[in-house]
């Protein structure tokens, strides 16, 4: 049994993390501020390795009590997504950098001897490349990516022979969690479909790397138990497949039904976006078992069981609507 401290647990990739990594016969330890609510381990049945901090990753007293026999941390915490961040840049700074370094150097000096980091594939920025590897230069677009790559070299810093460290470089994530987003593509797109019968794609040519939740949660669980010899120092893309706008639009129709209007709108902005995940295959015989068509139908089965309810209006499911309703400082 390892015993884990998981910052930003109650979040979208946390709320399904925590119950697999108890599940597997560990402690978990949360430390999340608990934004979006704090039923999102209500499901849980046995929650006696399972303990909850609310807490502030700016609290250095909050890190410091939460890292108490812990050995290892798998840091997801972070204002997500650009419009999250641009909406108060101060206040993402201070949670996504300026907070890193002292938690990095709590979890060492506790005595923590792995340390997994959530990086973002949008530290590559837009690359014409066909296969963006992990070897590629990092030209992040905006604060949330380069603070983003900023945190990976900080990490690096600390890298020991006691202190394990790696991040990992996801896709966008989407499908269904307890802690719902549905301001990411294919979740977008499924809401649309699922509630209004009509998906409006912009451009659509764009590329946009996508990976299943389940198989983003097998990619942790895989980082937690990988020999330290083949993740040490190491960064990792993790995807599924670089498909277009389109694509996705015409997989969400294919799941939600033909009678689904799909309206192409013509649009300025063609970032697009792609990266190669064949190093953690090689390296870590890790293959992705979900798809896209799986994220999509797992949706309608929540939708359909009433577990996202006012999907449009209720600001849970949208990060930046959060955030300004939090009014944190």
């Amino acid at each position: 049994m390892k015993r884990i401290l998981v910052t930003g647990g109650a979040g979208y990739v946390g709320a399904r993390l925590v119950p697999a990594l108890l599940k597997e016969g560990h402690f978990v330890r949360v430390l999340d501020l608990m934004l979006y609510g704090e039923d999102v381990f209500n499901d849980i049945e046995n929650k006696d390795n399972l303990e909850v901090v609310k807490g502030d990753l700016r609290d250095l007293k909050a890190v410091s009590s939460s890292l108490d026999k812990i050995d290892t941390v798998i840091h997801l915490a972070c204002i997500s997504n650009d419009p999250s961040f641009e909406l108060n840049p101060d206040l993402g700074k201070s949670i996504n950098f300026d907070s890193f370094r002292p938690l990095v150097e709590a979890a060492k000096a506790s005595g923590v001897d792995r340390f997994i980091n959530a990086s973002s594939s949008s530290v590559y920025g837009i690359k014409s490349e066909s296969n963006v590897t992990e070897e590629a230069s990092l030209e992040p677009l905006t604060d949330y990516s380069k603070f983003k790559a900023m945190c990976e070299e900080v990490l690096l810093e600390y890298a020991s022979e006691d202190f394990t460290v790696v991040s990992v470089r996801p896709a966008t994530v989407c499908g269904y969690s307890p802690r719902q987003r549905l301001d990411v593509i294919v979740n977008i797109l499924t809401n649309h479909a699922v509630n209004n019968r009509k998906i409006k794609v912009f451009g659509g040519n764009q590329l946009r790397p996508n990976i299943h939740i389940d198989d983003m949660v097998d990619v942790y669980l895989l980082l937690l138990n990988a020999d330290k010899n083949k993740i040490h120092k190491q960064t990792f893309n993790a995807g599924y497949e670089n498909q277009t706008v389109m694509d996705l639009a015409t997989m969400v129709k294919e799941v939600i039904g033909d009678d689904v209007d799909v309206e192409v709108v013509p649009t300025d902005d063609n970032r697009s976006y792609h990266i190669s995940s064949l190093r953690i295959q090689k390296e870590l015989n890790f293959t992705p078992k979900r798809n896209i068509h799986d994220a999509v139908k797992d949706l309608k089965v929540a939708f359909g069981d009433g577990k996202l309810e006012n999907s449009f209006e209720d600001p849970r499911y949208f990060n930046i609507k959060t955030m300004i309703d939090a009014e944190i400082k």
